[in-house]
């Protein structure tokens, strides 16, 4: 039998403080009480060890035979893990006896806590001894660390976090954790420099830096340790290169964990080599992906596609993939400093050229396949889906434009985004990918008169009656030259459309009917549907008697077709045909009924029509204070849309004169208060407000919107928001630091505010932090 060196435990003291977790510690010690064997799974350096030694401290009064740290990160040997354990534990094996036995026989009769610190390079031996052990011990509890689950029966699992580390200009939500990498980042640096009092923009720098390290504790911690010779903003210039700057750990500790890289290195070691080379592979994405997505970028070359699945399985396993659910089916993302760690590896097999042009070429297929289902019952599933992907369809639009030798891949897709722009927002930025692509040498016919249709619409829109006379010209007259008349059917249309926007309804309305002839002969719904559209608000707009007909047909064409997101734009067209022939309560009714229908995110030219509508209708109706209001928050939609106010001249002057009405019902003073106050209101407040409910309240800044940016000024301000500075934004989109300024001046004029810090704050609540 072994003889027994009397013990209580050994867990270490803290020698530095501890910084949150609070809701991993409760909810570990809830587990403790119904688990018998709790595993912590996480990627290297997010402080895994820290937290199951304070978790066991604070247990540890219920173990009469103590708490204890069993530390596996040196073994290498999984026939010496029992011998390991036991010398942790303070037992003398003697010879001939199996150590694992004698370890059984030693807990059998103990209240015990043992944390088997550093599983997961012995992830198989981990598993037999814990099972082992639980079986013949029942008053042993287990706390192991590791990249990845032992997966044995009664394991549970807490998968470990980084801390949190919002942008600083963020704006709190009501159960918001704090900072808590930031709190690490500044007791550290004390201890780097002895006494840290850091100034307000320190402050700020030390925040974005844990916010652009998205609160790893070793990557804060590595970077408080440069604080010995650098400031906080030069730190935070130097992010970029994460893994050259990260690289001065304790001395006293593990090696993987002296540098941010060598951390990576070990779990990258960890993986096989199909797992390796998926890792490299999904560094591609620039945002989160979905499992279809992984299987048409990343198979091949080494990765068949039915064993994709099993691999991503792997990687959520090891701690290198998180699972999200944004409500639509199972997303994944990796933390931003695995992805450049993934990228780097994906450079160094000379692979990364490929795997990008997979990349654009799966999202060019799920932009044409949302395109032909556009106009079905999957339509609003299909705007999600592109609203979900956009960070990675633009980072698609990118790399197309720099390559040459699929010229007509940017301007295809650019021209087909159109319709889901008008929901979206952001008109200047498909202008700016259609504009970018007709300046392509040598696009074939189709592409470009596509484009130049697209951008016409645009144009018209955003009240650049210029430039679309130009497209309506070129659209004509290229589409003259090309086979198939479905060409010359959408110049016709388009050309019908400029002539809605100058109000010449007789012309417009000749060549609007002679496109929707067309179109309805060759059984193509969808134009048939938008060319029907326009035809409506022309003769309603002219008097003409079928206006009210043709908006009925529009919207039984909806109904029969389920096309719920273009539902509402045809509800709007019948409801102005009931505010022309002052039916105000019916048109009231029928723009709430175009509100209801959607995400009002996800339609924001249907959202402004309809504002509007209810503004001119509520004016009518004597409800004057609610309709300046929303006179108000229509004037913020459109600007939202990025698109003139409200587009058609005879429009515009029907406004002028709801304006007029409401002036002199309210006086000048009131209804400027009235009208500021519906600017004011976020797009699902200003929605709310219109239909009587109680308001969801929008992130403060949300009633600017990035539609008025263009890409490279969205672009520009994403950066701006991540903290990096103008020399290091010139550096990223290769620009100069000069241009990037000027960028950067623009930006803060068009959004009116004066500061870099409003203008972060602004986009953070446009997209979410990073």
């Amino acid at each position: 039998m072994a003889a027994i060196r009397i013990k209580v435990g050994n867990l270490p003291a803290d020698s530095t403080r501890f910084f949150g977790r609070r809701h991993e510690i409760a909810l570990g010690r809830n587990l403790l009480s119904q688990a018998r064997l709790l595993t912590l799974a996480g990627p290297g350096g997010i402080g895994k060890t820290r937290l199951a030694l304070r978790l066991a401290s604070q247990v540890a009064r219920a173990y009469s035979s103590g708490a204890w740290l069993v530390d596996l990160a040196a073994l290498d040997d999984e026939d010496s893990l029992a011998h390991t354990v036991g010398e942790a534990l303070g037992l003398d094996l003697h010879p001939g006896t199996p150590a694992l036995t004698a370890l059984a026989e030693h807990l059998q009769s103990k209240q015990i806590l043992i944390v088997l610190d550093n599983c997961e390079h012995l992830v198989a031996a981990c598993a037999l001894l814990a099972k082992t052990l639980l079986a013949c011990a029942p008053g042993l509890q287990l706390i192991a660390t590791s990249r990845q689950a032992l997966r044995i029966d009664g394991e549970h699992l807490l998968a470990v976090t980084p801390l949190s580390a919002p942008h600083p200009e963020a704006a709190p939500g009501p159960e918001s954790p704090g900072n808590e990498a930031l709190d690490l980042f500044l007791d550290r640096g004390s201890h780097a420099l002895g006494t840290f009092v850091p100034t307000p923009d320190e402050k700020r720098a030390a925040a974005l830096i844990c916010h652009r390290l998205e609160g790893i504790p070793l990557a804060v911690e590595l970077a408080a340790a440069r604080l010995r010779v650098l400031t906080c903003a030069q730190i935070l210039d130097r992010l970029d290169d994460r893994f050259a700057l990260l690289t001065r750990g304790c001395q006293a500790g593990p090696a993987r964990q002296q540098t941010l890289r060598a951390a990576l290195d070990w779990s990258f070691e960890l993986c096989e080599l199909q797992e390796r080379l998926l890792w490299g592979r999904l560094s591609v994405f620039c945002d989160g992906f979905d499992l279809e997505a992984v299987e048409a970028v990343c198979s091949g070359e080494g990765l068949r596609r039915e064993h994709i699945l099993d691999l991503v399985t792997s990687l959520a396993d090891k701690s290198v993939l998180v699972r999200a659910e944004p409500g639509a089916g199972v997303r994944y993302h990796m933390l931003e400093t695995l992805r450049q760690y993934g990228q780097h590896q994906l450079r160094r097999s000379a692979d990364l050229l490929r795997m990008q042009r997979r990349h654009r070429d799966h999202y060019e297929a799920l932009v044409h396949r949302a395109e032909a289902e556009w106009f079905s019952p999957r339509q609003s599933e299909r705007f999600a889906q592109l609203h979900r992907e956009r960070r990675n369809i633009r980072t698609a639009m990118h790399f197309s434009l720099g390559r040459p030798e699929r010229a007509e891949s940017a301007p295809g897709m650019a021209a087909s985004l159109w319709s889901y722009r008008l929901g979206a927002g952001g008109l200047a930025e498909e202008r700016y990918w259609l504009t970018r692509s007709l300046d392509l040498p040598a696009l074939p016919g189709p592409v470009r008169v596509k484009a130049l249709w697209a951008d016409g619409w645009l144009a018209l829109l955003c009240g650049d009656i210029a430039t679309a006379a130009d497209r309506v010209q070129e659209c004509h007259t290229l589409a003259q030259t090309l086979e198939g008349p479905q060409w010359t059917a959408h110049a016709e249309q388009l050309a019908g459309l400029s002539a809605l926007f100058q109000d010449d309804f007789a012309h417009a309305v000749v060549l609007l009917e002679n496109a929707l002839s067309w179109f309805k002969d060759q059984g193509m719904v969808s134009d048939t549907w938008a060319t029907l559209l326009l035809l409506g608000i022309a003769c309603c707009l002219s008097d003409d008697p079928r206006g009210g007909d043709l908006a009925r047909e529009c919207l039984s064409l909806c109904e029969t077709h389920d096309a719920q997101w273009s539902r509402a734009h045809a509800l709007w067209v019948l409801g102005l045909h009931h505010w022309l022939r002052d039916d105000a309560a019916q048109a009231a009714r029928l723009a709430r009924e175009g509100l209801r229908l959607h995400d009002p995110s996800h339609n924001r030219l249907a959202v402004a029509q309809c504002l509007e509508l209810m503004a001119w209708a509520k004016t009518r109706l004597g409800d004057v204070a609610l309709a300046a209001e929303l006179l108000g928050a229509a004037q913020s939609a459109w600007v939202q849309l990025g698109a003139l106010l409200p587009g058609v001249g005879r429009l515009l002057h029907h406004r002028t004169a709801c304006e007029q009405g409401l002036r002199a019902a309210l006086g000048d003073a009131a209804f400027a208060r009235r009208v500021r106050t519906g600017t004011e209101l976020g797009i699902h407040e200003a929605v709310a407000r219109a239909l009587g409910r109680a308001p969801v309240r929008n992130p403060p800044g949300s009633r600017t919107a990035a539609p008025v940016l263009t890409p490279r000024e969205a672009d520009v301000v994403d950066l701006l928001s991540q903290g990096l500075t103008d020399k290091q934004i010139a550096a990223r989109l290769v620009i100069s630091p000069r241009t990037a300024q000027g960028h950067v001046q623009r930006i803060l004029r068009k959004l009116g505010f004066t500061t870099r810090t409003q203008a972060a704050a602004w986009w953070l609540a446009q997209c979410g932090p990073r």
